[in-house]
C-alpha cells in the first residue's frame, strides 16, 4: 500500500489552520429545486461559497445531497433556480447556450462514488487523455502534469499500471488526480469513500485533507463525520430535499439547533 504524505487525523482540525475567507463568492446556488415526476427531490436550495472554502454536505440517505451536486454541474439540470460559478450563470428558466454550459463545466472537477476509469488505458493515460482532448495539451505536456499529480496523490509508481491492478483506494486517488489535471476552480466529491473499506477510505481522505490545506475550493457529500467536523469550514445538513441547518462545522456537528438534525447526528455517531 502506498503511503500518503498527509494522513487524516481526527485530532488535527484543518479549518482553524486556514486563512480567513472573504471576497466575492465563487459559487452561488439560488432557489434551486429539482423534481422527478411528482417527487420533489430538492426544494428551494440557496447557499454561497467563497474561494478556498470547504463545505461538507451531510444528511440521511435520500435527502438530495448527490442530486444537488449534479444540479451544480448541470448533469441534472434543475427545474427551478440558478447556479453561478465564476461569473457563468445557468438559469433553469432558460435553456443554456452550449458555450455557457461548457464554460461552467470547465470550472468544476467531479469525483464520483465509482471511479469511472478507463480499464483499457494505463493510469497515466487515464489522467492525461482529457487534458489532450479538452485543453489542447501535447501528450508530453499532459504526461508531465499527470506525473506531478500522481506524485501528489502518492501513486507515481503506478503510472504504467492498469486500473484493475490498483486497489479501490488507489483508483479513487487516480480519479482525483484526473479531475485536478483539468485545473478546476471547484472540486465536487460525491461520497468518494462510500465504496471503500475503512483503511482504503483513509487514503482518499488524506488526499482530500491535503487539498483542503492547499486552498482548493471543495464541496464534499460525505458520511465521514470526522472529516466533516475537522476538515470542512462549513457544514450543510440536508433532509428530505431541504437544508435543515448550515453553519460553521463544529457548531453544526456539536450543537445542532433542530430535533431532526440532532437525531441524525446521534444516529451516525452511535453506530
Amino acid at each position: 500500500m502506498n503511503s500518503i504524505a498527509s494522513p487524516f487525523l481526527e485530532s488535527d482540525p484543518v479549518a482553524s489552520q486556514r486563512a480567513g475567507l472573504a471576497g466575492e463568492p465563487i459559487l452561488c446556488v439560488e432557489s434551486v429545486s429539482k423534481t422527478y415526476g411528482t417527487h420533489r427531490v430538492l426544494e428551494n436550495i440557496t447557499f454561497q461559497m467563497q474561494v478556498g472554502e470547504v463545505i461538507a454536505i451531510i444528511g440521511p440517505s435520500g435527502s438530495g445531497k448527490s442530486t444537488l451536486l449534479r444540479c451544480i454541474n448541470q448533469l441534472e439540470p434543475p427545474n427551478e433556480g440558478r447556479v453561478t460559478i465564476g461569473g457563468v450563470t445557468i438559469d433553469a428558466g432558460h435553456p443554456p447556450a452550449r458555450r455557457d454550459l461548457v464554460a461552467l463545466r470547465r470550472k468544476i472537477g467531479m469525483v464520483f462514488q465509482s471511479f469511472n476509469l478507463f480499464p483499457h488505458l494505463s493510469v497515466l493515460r487515464n489522467v492525461s487523455l482529457a487534458q489532450e482532448r479538452t485543453m489542447g495539451r501535447s501528450r508530453k505536456e499532459a504526461d508531465e502534469r499527470s506525473m506531478d499529480l500522481l506524485a501528489r496523490v502518492g501513486l507515481a509508481d503506478k503510472a504504467s499500471q492498469y486500473p484493475a491492478r490498483c486497489s479501490g483506494g488507489q483508483q479513487q486517488r487516480i480519479a482525483i488526480a484526473r479531475a485536478l489535471a483539468l485545473e478546476p476552480e471547484i472540486m465536487l466529491f460525491d461520497e468518494p469513500t462510500s465504496a471503500l473499506d475503512p483503511e482504503l477510505g483513509l487514503e482518499v481522505l488524506a488526499v482530500m485533507k491535503e487539498l483542503a490545506l492547499s486552498g482548493m475550493t471543495m464541496i464534499v457529500v460525505t458520511h465521514e463525520m470526522h472529516f466533516a467536523e475537522n476538515v470542512s469550514d462549513r457544514v450543510i445538513l440536508m433532509a428530505e430535499g431541504h437544508i435543515l441547518e448550515e453553519g460553521p462545522s463544529a457548531d453544526i456537528m456539536r450543537t445542532p439547533k433542530t430535533e431532526r438534525a440532532a437525531r441524525f447526528l446521534s444516529a451516525v455517531r452511535d453506530r
